[in-house]
């Protein structure tokens, strides 16, 4: 059987018409088996129910107690065991397990009493047959018992192996509730590291301007002539707050800091803007990587905070090319659209998105959405429309 007639298989059997097929099949055959081996009355009332009764056994699961009642019943009026009863009774078993409608002691302890019944109905059929039957206490008797001995047997094998599949089931379920929730754990932690650099990256480009701001009105009480007092103080004023500005970020950037002074090195770096982008394909193709970059429309300026996220976008961008699609051939277009709006396009031609347990998908997703979200952009990624995958970006700035 190929996989896709296994996976439609599984699909049917899960489905609403399965328990309803089933039991009626199993109907049909009781049915026949009856025209083939007449029985009693509650024979044919017993095979019947405990038949007909398992079509709902999905939708209303303690109908398998009537179940598995009727077909003792039907077992009780016979000589012999019919297959339908047998296979009626073991699937009404197997469903009280499999959905605990009682617990399962409480399920073998009565399904084991209704047997004995059953047994002791034998027996005393037995008797008023004339066939040899000895007396409860004489030697041999116990041999007596053992169809419900056997019976008993049969039915905790039933039960148990549907409680065992319930466990299996819960335990699959709790371990994918368990990975959902490491996954969403992760990427909450990815996105708040990300938070953490982009903070970092503005505090450069904030307190950059805001010490210019400091520098400036400082200059300004000494090299503009002819300043009244109020507006020598009102430059001093200016430098002060400004000072006191940068004292502030410095102090609130000590909370994103990370540990063993592995910040410093960000704070103090450059930050790229779009005019490194051609270094940064470069470095793709020193690697082994193949990319193209594509302008379109007039640059004019952007603002520090969506150069840096578009570049940090294309940067993420390229390195999943990597990760995800080593050797695949990339284009990285930018186009400076009017009206104030940045868009970024970078498809690759790998094998597209990647799913499954481990795989790590979602991470640099999760940055790159982050660092259009700072700037009131949008950010998709996934399939491309010629396969591949691809990331799209839209960052406008002031209004359009």
């Amino acid at each position: 059987m190929s996989e896709s007639l296994q996976q439609r298989f599984r699909v049917w059997i899960a489905g609403p018409a399965y328990p309803r097929v089933t039991g009626g099949a199993l109907t049909v055959g009781a049915v026949a088996e009856l025209i083939a081996y007449p029985g009693s009355v509650t024979t044919v009332i017993g095979a019947l129910v405990s038949s007909a009764s398992l079509m709902w056994r999905r939708s209303f699961p303690p109908v398998a107690v009537l179940t598995v009642a009727a077909g003792l019943l039907g077992f009780a009026g016979a000589a012999n065991l019919h297959v339908s009863i047998m296979a009626s009774g073991l699937i009404g078993c197997y469903t009280l397990g499999r959905n605990r409608v009682l617990h399962p002691a409480l399920t073998v302890a009565g399904a084991a009493l209704g047997a004995l019944c059953v047994n002791l109905v034998h027996i005393n059929t037995w008797s008023r047959m004339d066939l040899p039957v000895p007396a409860l206490w004489e030697k041999g008797s116990l041999s007596l018992f053992a169809e419900s001995f056997l019976l008993t047997v049969v039915i905790f094998g039933a039960v148990m192996m549907g409680d065992a599949v319930r466990s299996r089931e819960e335990t699959r379920q709790e371990r994918h509730l368990a990975h959902a929730q490491l996954i969403a754990m992760e990427r909450q932690q990815a996105a708040e590291s990300e938070r953490a650099a982009i903070a970092r990256e503005l505090h450069d480009i904030v307190s950059h301007s805001v010490s210019m701001i400091a520098v400036q009105a400082e200059s300004a009480t000494y090299t503009t002539p002819g300043l009244t007092p109020e507006a020598r103080d009102g430059f001093q004023q200016i430098a002060g707050t400004a000072r006191s500005s940068m004292a502030e970020l410095r102090r609130l950037l000590g909370v994103l800091r990370t540990p063993q002074g592995q910040a410093g090195m960000a704070l103090t770096a450059p930050q790229p803007t779009l005019d490194h982008l051609a270094e940064l394909v470069e470095q793709h193709r020193a690697v082994g990587g193949r990319a193209e970059l594509k302008v379109t429309g007039q640059r004019g300026p952007l603002p520090a905070a969506w150069e840096l996220s578009a570049y940090r976008i294309i940067q993420e961008a390229l390195t999943n090319v990597r990760k995800h699609a080593p050797g695949a051939r990339t284009v990285v277009e930018i186009d400076y659209a009017a009206g104030r709006l940045l868009r970024l396009r970078i498809h690759d031609d790998g094998p597209g998105p990647i799913s499954g347990p481990g795989s790590g998908a979602g991470h640099g997703l999760t940055g790159m959405r982050e660092r259009a979200a700072l700037v009131g952009g949008r950010l998709s990624a996934g399939a491309g429309p010629d396969g591949g995958f691809l990331v799209e970006a839209e960052l406008p700035w002031g209004t359009r």
